[in-house]
C-alpha cells in the first residue's frame, strides 16, 4: 500500500526483532484553537490501535488525544524468525482506518 500512513521498520537478531511504527496522523485533542480564526479545532486521534504476529494479536492499545502528531512506537518481540508477518491496524475517532503488513527479514 504506497499511500499508507503507517511507516514499519523492523531489525531482528536472533530470535527477536525490535519493530518501529510511525503514523502520520494529526493527532487532534479537540482543546487547541486555530491561530487564524479563533475557533477551536476538532478532535482527531487514533482511538485504537492493534498490532499482530502471524495473525495472533500482540498489542492491543487504547490511545487518545493526549498523544503527539504523528506518533511514533517502538517495541521489541521474542521468538520472531525471518519471514513473519507483522500486521499493524488503527482506528480514529472519525471512523477513519489504516493497516498495513510488514514482513520480517
Amino acid at each position: 500500500m504506497a499511500n499508507s500512513s503507517i511507516r514499519i521498520r523492523s531489525k531482528r537478531r536472533q530470535q527477536k526483532a525490535q519493530i518501529r511504527i510511525l503514523i502520520a496522523h494529526p493527532m487532534e485533542n479537540g482543546r487547541n484553537r486555530d491561530p487564524e480564526t479563533g475557533q477551536f479545532i476538532p478532535a482527531h486521534f487514533i482511538q485504537e490501535l492493534d498490532i499482530s504476529l502471524n495473525g495472533e494479536r500482540v498489542i492491543q492499545a487504547d490511545l487518545s488525544g493526549s498523544i503527539s502528531k504523528d506518533p511514533y512506537f517502538s517495541f521489541v518481540l521474542n521468538h520472531v524468525k525471518s519471514g513473519d508477518l507483522i500486521r499493524v491496524n488503527w482506528v480514529d475517532n472519525l471512523g477513519i482506518h489504516d493497516s498495513r503488513e510488514h514482513l520480517i527479514k
